[in-house]
């Protein structure tokens, strides 16, 4: 631009030289020089010094051609740039229009109709920075992939040393041992949970027959009693599991009778036919005849013999009283008192909330039976009663003229179990047939 400016100032010059050469020579000469853009924009004038005619004519000529030359060159500069500029104004509306065309979805390059006059330019530059990135995430993987391969040759065992293999083995032939300990292991204890799977089969088997006899005993003997109190216990072995239980307990007491049908035919003793342990005295009360001793009774463990005789194997009535005053007590057989004395156990309640077993002596409550001092024979019709029974009362259960049932204890089928395989429960005999005069 500058030269085109200084190209204009030139022209303007010359124009002046042709007017003046028209005009009268005034003696006087002009110069034109550029004057910047914040000067005076009027044209200066210098005025030259003075010269020959020939010397100013030669010299302005070579000055117009200096200038005439200067102006071509210009003009060929300005042409050329302005071929350039009208070329990137076209490119520039190309791509502008392209740009256009994308964004409003009208396509997303260049028309095979339209011509290319861009010849620098691809055809569409999404296209090839899209290709362009997915090469470079292609080379970025491949590379990725040699570096694992190598990394995985590495560990693969190539290139570790000797000493770290030999350590691998030897880790993987004590895993293998431990493991082959492990597997032996439980195979024993398959064995064993096995053995022991079929002991306990055989077990629950048993007792499951056993209970299932004892429940067809007591459904054919319950279904043969005339009334609740007409059965009897047999215990027919001396063993330390036959037993009967009652499902209740006593109260506490001051005085108490015992009376029962008894007979057992078992030598030497007749054994336990009946105990009471309560928790901290197994031997609160107990009648018991072992060995060639004559029938006891003890009371808190006191000891006092009674003058019975039940070992003939037929059946007896007998009944014991007991007060704690002084310790009082008296014995029957078959209706007749046939002993009595005190200071057994005197002044002592007999305690609540143990238990009755018929048949074993306790040595722990309801427990720790002994085979040698076990009943063997049948009981029937044993009942408590917190009182002194009259002589009459007894008399007349013995000889059959009446029944009366205990009120603390009665026997009745309901409130006796039995335990143990060979234990029952059957039909007693009428009492007449009892009665050992008949």
């Amino acid at each position: 631009m500058f030269y085109f400016l200084f190209g204009l100032l030139c022209f303007c010059t010359m124009e002046r030289v042709k007017l003046t050469r028209g005009q009268e020579d005034d003696g006087k000469r002009y110069i034109c020089r550029a004057v910047a853009m914040s000067g005076d924009t009027s044209c200066p004038v210098t005025l030259l010094p003075d010269l020959s005619v020939g010397g100013q004519e030669e010299e302005l000529r070579n000055t117009v051609m200096q200038l005439r030359e200067t102006i071509s060159q210009q003009k060929e500069t300005i042409s050329k740039q302005l071929g350039t500029i009208n070329e990137l104004t076209t490119k520039l509306s190309l791509c502008a229009s392209a740009t256009n065309e994308r964004k409003h979805g009208r396509g997303g390059s260049w028309g095979k109709d339209k011509q290319n006059t861009m010849g620098d330019v691809p055809r569409d530059p999404n296209d090839s920075i899209e290709n362009l990135g997915k090469t470079m995430q292609g080379l970025k993987d491949r590379l990725e992939n040699l570096e694992q391969q190598q990394m995985r040759a590495n560990i693969s065992g190539a290139s570790f040393p000797s000493e770290l293999r030999d350590l691998l083995q030897r880790r993987l032939g004590e895993l293998e041992k431990q493991l082959l300990k492990k597997v032996s292991s439980l195979e024993e204890e398959k064995s064993m949970l096995s053995n022991a799977t079929a002991a306990y089969r055989l077990k629950t088997e048993s007792a499951l027959n056993a209970l299932v006899e004892r429940i067809s005993e007591l459904e054919k003997g319950g279904g043969d009693f005339k009334s609740p109190e007409q059965f009897k216990l047999c215990l027919p072995q001396r063993t330390n599991y036959l037993y009967g239980r009652f499902t209740k307990s006593l109260p506490e007491m001051y005085a108490f009778t015992i009376c029962m049908w008894i007979r057992s035919s078992s030598s030497p003793g007749i054994g336990t036919p009946f105990s009471y342990g309560v928790p901290g005295q197994a031997n609160e009360i107990v009648l018991i005849e072992w060995g060639n001793n004559p029938i006891e009774l003890l009371i808190n463990d006191k000891v006092a013999q009674l003058p019975l005789e039940v070992r003939d194997g037929k059946w007896h009535h007998i009944c014991i009283c007991w007060t704690t005053r002084d310790g009082q007590w008296e014995a029957y057989q078959d209706g007749e008192r046939l002993g009595a004395g005190d200071n057994l156990a005197a002044w002592h309640p007999i305690k609540p909330g143990g238990v009755i077993i018929l048949g074993q002596e306790q040595d722990v409550v309801g427990g720790r039976f002994d085979a040698g001092q076990a009943f063997v024979g049948e009981l029937s019709q044993v009942n408590i009663w917190d009182r002194i029974l009259k002589p009459t009362e007894i008399q007349s259960m013995a000889n059959c003229s009446s029944y009366i049932p205990g009120n603390v204890i009665s026997w009745l089928a309901s409130n006796v179990e039995i335990f143990g395989r060979g234990a029952a429960k059957r039909p007693l005999e009428i009492c007449r047939e009892r009665v050992p005069s008949a």
